[in-house]
């Protein structure tokens, strides 16, 4: 059973605008907005599981064309030049930045994953044994980006009965 940890949104929400001014918007130009529509709708999306001494998902979603930003300001490269190879390895390298950062802030055992990366709705992966739990919602030149913080309901369930 893993402990009871949970990274608050502000905590959460400090972890991506460091990702943003780091590797997304360094001049500090193009801000993502914060929109707290945890409906809004992604077409890409990608995730790392963290397993151990916490068990859950960290999530990145958005648009194809607020992922193929992310990806040539990532690459530093124009985003006609960006291919579905680049786009793949950005998101995931995005998921595995968050999630990383997520790691550090739990109790030591925490492993993470290889990211994994769908270049399909967030609607088409299901995490049926998990819930949200957090999660940073807004756009990003006008298009929707999600990064989301998912607990395994196994863990909820044993925690209940114990």
């Amino acid at each position: 059973m893993s402990v009871d940890v949970v990274v608050s949104e502000a905590e959460l929400a400090e972890m991506v605008e460091q990702v943003w001014v780091s590797y997304l918007d360094p001049e500090g130009v193009s801000p993502l907005i914060p929109t707290y529509d945890e409906s809004q709708p992604s077409e890409v999306h990608s995730s790392v599981s963290i397993t151990g001494s916490w068990s859950g998902h960290v999530v990145y979603a958005s648009s194809t064309a607020a992922a193929r930003r992310a990806a040539a300001a990532f690459l530093a490269m124009e985003m006609d030049e960006v291919s579905e190879a680049d786009l793949s390895d950005v998101l995931g390298e995005l998921a595995n930045i968050v999630g990383g950062n997520v790691k550090a802030m739990l109790p030591p055992g925490a492993m993470l994953s290889l990211p994994q990366v769908v270049l399909a709705p967030e609607a088409a992966t299901k995490y049926p044994s998990a819930e949200r739990i957090s999660g940073l919602y807004g756009t990003w030149e006008g298009e929707p980006v999600s990064i989301s913080m998912w607990r395994s309901s196994n863990d909820v369930k044993q925690e209940k009965t114990a």
